[in-house]
């Protein structure tokens, strides 16, 4: 099962941003989908994660300001990022778990990443 995710950039302080990830591949069925960020120099961190009946889950620095949500007809996890700051600069990566295959055997997957970058 593949990842794609879109939708980072460069935003000013206080802004906004959408981003976007998108499961493909053949036979599979997704349990928890997430977001996860990484800065240079430290350990990739959760942002939010989301089970299959779209209960969330988030790191307490980002909860109220980020919201994940995913539409499973599209087989897309979003996370919608409101009153950014310097800080929320990093490479945020997607990750998804769930099953595939004939033998539904279990999988784990990452995506490419997108960078996001929060600058006057």
């Amino acid at each position: 099962v593949q990842l794609q995710a879109s939708g980072g950039g460069l935003v000013q302080p206080g802004g906004s941003l959408r981003l976007s990830c998108v499961a493909s591949g053949n036979n599979f069925l997704l349990n928890v989908m997430g977001w996860y960020r990484q800065t240079p120099g430290k350990q990739r961190e959760l942002v939010a994660s989301i089970s299959s009946t779209s209960k969330p889950n988030y790191a307490d620095s980002m909860r109220g300001r980020f919201t994940i949500s995913r539409d499973n007809t599209k087989n897309t996890v979003y996370l919608q990022m409101n009153s950014l700051k310097p800080e929320d600069t990093a490479v945020y990566y997607c990750n998804a778990n769930g099953w595939s295959g004939s033998k539904v055997s279990p999988f784990a997957s990452w995506g490419q990443g997108t960078q996001v970058t929060v600058s006057s």
